[in-house]
Parts: structure tokens; sequence; C-alpha cells
């Protein structure tokens, strides 16, 4: 395995710039962005699956906790393995605990109360006995008196990096035939840490790492540095992949797992999931919003560069800006699941079997719907550039979503 040493974002600017590689489309490079979110994971899974299907090859893939796991088995095996091993994992987490309490209910059809009320239930007993293959309480629990000094998490994650180790081969992501990139927070400094294949050499631990959501996990050492789940900070790893500034055109596949949109909660168990959506949903439109307003700015210098005089475009001041003022296309799309009122707040951590079917097929339409319009595919032109979609967010929530526009001065009113 190669040896090179981590170094990890909180030790460069920016990521490395990205490569051109073949992915089936008149892009150069095509990032698949996984976000955070437990147990809806197997929705990106379902994503992943009609992508492959249909011959659109991700050359980058970038994902935060449950996200960076999906990413290490699709990055970590051959392309006809990928979708066997990821329908391996999630049938492993969701495999029933529950001699058959949960089980009976599988198959019937159920009204949202009463299948509200089977989904709680499931949570109830991950919460109580863990996921194979995942998690497990720690014994003794952390907060009695007799449990270890060092205690710092209910559960004990030893079991997934068995699941890592025996799914995913850390050889071929070393190998950098898929570029890979893992978000998570220094415990010690409060930053955020990106690590990547195209400068680090990626183990277990780095992709345990960013699904160490504390209290539940905890935070794994890399290199003397402890790490915590880099949804922390910022569950979509969208600028990380933006930074790298790779003068490439570029399609980003952006599948978020919850809805920075959303309805006004009327109960609590509402606000309870919608305060899960704000805060995980890491302001993806805003960050997207931004992106445009700079890549504006970029055409205009490039079109103000193409009409000024040599001597004014060799100065230095020109020609910092030139440097930063690539002439890239994107296409920014985005995936965002949209979770039935049942679900509830424990969404995340709700393994059933049902539910994870579900989430799969869901991700599969969508991703259906979704490349089926065919501005996906599309290079944007100058006047569109980046252009920004999203197929499946209701227009009237995609409206409520945008920045609010800035009053006029009193000068002017």
């Amino acid at each position: 395995m190669n040896d090179r040493p981590s170094t990890s974002w909180q030790d460069t600017a920016a990521a490395v710039p990205e490569v051109k590689k073949p992915c089936g489309t008149p892009f150069d490079s095509i990032a698949l962005l996984l976000q955070g979110g437990g147990a809806l994971g197997s929705y990106q899974a379902g994503v992943y699956e009609k992508l492959l299907e249909a011959g659109v090859e991700p050359t980058w893939i970038a994902g935060i906790s449950i996200g960076a796991i999906n990413s290490a088995i699709i990055a970590g095996n051959a392309r006809q393995d990928r979708v066997a091993r990821l329908r391996d994992f999630w049938e492993l987490v969701s495999e029933p605990g529950d001699n058959g309490l949960c089980r009976y209910w599988a198959g019937l059809p159920l009204p949202d109360a009463a299948r509200a009320w089977v989904n709680q239930l499931s949570a109830g007993l991950v919460l109580a006995k863990g996921v194979p293959g995942f998690f497990e309480p720690k014994m003794p629990p952390p907060y009695l008196p007799w449990a270890s000094h060092g205690a710092t998490s209910y559960y004990d994650t030893s079991a997934l990096r068995s699941t890592l180790e025996k799914l995913v081969d850390f050889d071929r992501i070393n190998a950098q035939e898929i570029r890979l990139s893992v978000g998570a927070v220094n415990v010690r400094t409060g930053n955020f840490a990106y690590f990547d294949n195209a400068v680090d050499t990626i183990r277990a631990e780095h992709i345990m790492a960013s699904g160490a959501l504390p209290p539940g996990f905890d935070a794994l050492e890399i290199d003397g540095e402890h790490y915590w789940d880099g949804g922390l900070v910022s569950n979509t790893p969208l600028d990380w992949v933006l930074s790298a500034r790779s003068g490439l055109d570029t399609l980003v596949l952006q599948v978020d797992l919850w809805s920075a949109a959303g309805e006004l909660p009327r109960d609590l168990m509402e606000v309870a999931v919608r305060m899960k959506e704000v805060q995980f949903s890491s302001r993806t439109r805003a960050a997207t919003d931004s992106f445009r307003r700079v890549e504006k700015l970029r055409t205009a210098f490039n079109e103000l560069l193409a009409q000024m005089p040599p001597e004014l475009a060799a100065l230095p001041q020109a020609r910092l800006l030139a440097r930063e003022s690539d002439h890239a296309a994107y296409n920014i799309v985005q995936l965002v699941y949209r979770s039935p009122t049942y679900e509830g707040q424990s969404k995340d951590y709700e393994f059933s079997r049902r539910t994870m079917e579900e989430h799969w097929r869901a991700g599969y339409e969508d991703a259906a719907l979704t490349l089926a319009h065919p501005e996906t595919l599309t290079l944007p032109g100058p006047a569109q550039n980046p252009a920004i979609y999203d197929f499946l967010t209701p227009r009237h929530q995609q409206a409520s979503a945008q920045p609010e526009k800035a009053k006029p001065p009193e000068s002017a009113r």
C-alpha cells in the first residue's frame, strides 16, 4: 500500500486540482457528493445504482458520515461489484435484530399513524441493541459510576471497522481509480478536515472518523489527532470539491439526505424533525447561490480581460485575477430526499429493512427522474454558467428558499 503521510485539508488551503477522466458525458469530470444522514443513506445507494445503469460515471466522490461509508464502498470496488457491495452493506445493517417483533409488520400496508409507531419501535430497538456490522452499546454504559474514566460515547463502532475491511479494497482506493474525499472535524482544534486520496493514504479509520458523531460514537485517532463526524461543521462536501479550481467542465451531483426547505411545524414532533433538517442540510442552497455569484464575477472578468491592452493585462493584479478565473463550465444538480411525515425525527437511526428498501427505491426513482431531463448532462452556455438544477423539490419551496433581496438604502427610496 502507498505509505504517503496523511495531510488533510487543515494543512492545505484547498483541494488539489482534479485531472480529466472519461465519464461518459460531455463533461471532463463528474463529482458525486454524498451528505451525512445515517439510516437515510440507502437513498444514495439507489441514486448510484441508477447512475451506473445510465452510464454516468462519477470520477470524484466526496462524502460525509454515512456518505463517506457509501463513497468508500463505491471507490473501493470494481465497477461491476459496486452496487452488490452497497447492497451487502445495507442488508447487513438493516438485518432485523428484534426476534421478529418488527418483521411481522414488514409486508403489511399500514396507515401513516401505524407506520410511524412501527418506525419508532424499530428506532428504539436500535438505541437499545445497536446495528449489526455497525455499532453496539458499550457495557457498562458510560453514564454509570463504575464505567471507565475514558468512556466518551454510548456505542462501540469496532464492528464497522471489520465491515469496511470486508467490503472495501483500500488498496484500490489509494490507487486513485476514483478520487475519494471524506470530511471530519478535528476535536482538539475544531477545524474541518478533509482526507483525500489525491494526497492521503486512506484507511478504515478515515471513513470511521467521518461518521463518528458524538456522543453516540467515539472520536477516531489518526496520526496523533482525534476526529469527529464532519457533519458537526458542514454536512455537505460541495465547498471542498469547488475549491479545487481544476479548470475542468464539471458535473456536480449533490445528493442530500436532509431538505433545507420545509413546511412550518405544527407540533413538537414536527419541530424535532425540522430542527434536524435545518441543522444537517448545511445551507447547501446558500453554498450553490454563493458559487453562482462568484462564477458570474469570474465570467465578467474574463470578458474584461479579453478587451484589456497587453500592458494592463500583464499587471500582477490582472494576472492574479486571471489565475482565479478559469473558463470551466459547471452543472450543479441537486437530488434532495423528501421524507414521508411518518418517518419522524428518528429517521436517521431507523434501520429497518422495509425502510431501507424504500429509501433505496426512492433514490433510484429520483435519479431516473433527474436524468430524464436533458439539461442534466448538457454543458451550460456562458450565460447560464453555472447552471443549478433541482428537478425534485416543489417549485414553491425552491422559491421560498431563495435569498432575501436586500432593501435599497434610504437615499434611494
